[in-house]
């Protein structure tokens, strides 16, 4: 048995704390997803960590999807996660080659996707985009906004919702960022009663590479991984590779 690459090993790190911090938090390693996100990484490593068993990744940027997905074409069972801001324009490409949207926020972007989906004879699971920190500089619905876009999206027939994606606060203050992943753990339950509202909410997608452990106690179900299993990337305010707009994502 050949010995295991860099990022295999740290993939299986990430997931042995991953199960840590379930096991001390009462729950079933089995509900929490770990979802790498190989933004900015060479497809090679998507490749290593394929050999192990993994076969769904994250990608900020639709245009690295479509480029990894052409160069797989031999792993067909390859799926991909929109994490990051989507623009209507890119929509065609979604309905096309991911499986997964974790960033839906308006109607406008449902309606574009809705018909690009049709097109295709596809569906495509969404997570609903919540701004859990009140900050301008991020993506995402007020907490208070949520409820009023899940019940409009009983119209759209392609789009299955399947939870709440968030991004916490920056920064080491625990009770700050605990209180972003409650805020949607609140919603969940709100829109879980709400027979108005499209989709089910059994899926939270909370904590990344700084912060997943404390996500994990606060009911997520997906922690998006990058650094701690693919290593540095380029510094977090080269706004320019990962957000034409000038704005953060995921």
């Amino acid at each position: 048995m050949s010995e295991e690459t860099e990022v295999q090993q740290r993939y299986r790190e990430v997931r042995a704390r991953v199960d840590e911090a379930c096991a001390r938090v009462g729950r079933d390693p089995g509900e929490v997803h770990l979802l790498p996100v190989s933004k900015t990484k060479p497809v090679e490593l998507v490749r290593e960590l394929h050999a192990i068993g993994v076969t769904t990744f994250g990608e900020n940027k639709v245009q690295e999807v479509v480029a990894k997905h052409e160069a797989t074409p031999d792993l067909p069972d390859l799926c991909w996660s929109v994490i990051g801001h989507l623009q209507t324009n890119k929509a065609r490409d979604v309905a096309r080659v991911a499986t997964e949207l974790q960033t839906l926020d308006s109607v406008k972007l449902a309606t574009a996707l809705e018909r690009r989906l049709q097109a295709e004879g596809r569906g495509l699971d969404v997570h609903l985009q919540v701004n859990s920190s009140g900050e301008e500089s991020k993506f995402g619905l007020a907490p208070e906004d949520v409820p009023a876009l899940a019940r409009e999206l009983t119209a759209f027939d392609s789009l299955r919702v399947v939870g709440l994606m968030t991004l916490a606060a920056p920064g080491p203050d625990t009770e700050v960022v605990a209180a972003c992943f409650e805020r949607v753990r609140r919603l969940q339950q709100v829109l879980g009663e709400d027979d108005r509202a499209a989709g089910s909410y059994d899926r939270l997608s909370m904590g990344m590479s700084g912060d997943y452990e404390l996500a994990i106690a606060h009911g997520s179900t997906c922690v998006r991984v990058g650094t701690a299993i693919f290593g540095s990337r380029p510094p977090v305010n080269d706004y320019a590779h990962y957000w034409p707009e000038g704005r953060p994502g995921s």
